[in-house]
């Protein structure tokens, strides 16, 4: 990083300084700066507390996500694996919506109940072996 007082550099530091100042007004990043600057005078301790709150908080995060990972089971699955985990729940919750008879009409749950005993014997599924 050349230094900003060589003259070699100076014309192109001078440049950049100048552009990053017309964005700051464009933007307003220099009225929200100097409003935070105001608050942080007026209000020393609230403005620290928030501060290192903030930064007690992310400490926190990132010690509970090391802490997630660290405990995660050390086989690694592939994508597709994930995905079929993913469908075989779904599966699961949807035939535990659907089994639960309070929520359908009779005939409905009569008429499911009697296709899922036909799948069953059709895939081989079946509880009772018939010899």
């Amino acid at each position: 990083m050349p230094d900003k007082d060589d003259p070699q550099y100076k014309e192109q530091y001078e440049r950049d300084v100048d552009a990053g100042r017309r964005f700051a007004r464009w933007s307003k990043l220099d009225k929200f700066a100097a409003n935070v600057q105001d608050f942080a005078n007026k209000h020393t301790k609230a403005f620290l507390i928030i501060v290192f709150g903030f930064i007690i908080f992310s400490f926190g995060m990132n010690i509970y996500r090391m802490g997630r990972v660290w405990n995660q089971t050390g086989k690694p699955r592939s994508a597709v694996e994930q995905q079929d985990e993913m469908i075989k729940n779904r599966h699961r919750r949807v035939r535990k919506a659907i089994s639960s008879a309070h929520c359908m009409p009779s005939s409905i749950n009569r008429e499911f109940q009697e296709s899922v005993t036909q799948n069953n014997k059709d895939n081989g599924y079946t509880d009772a072996k018939e010899d």
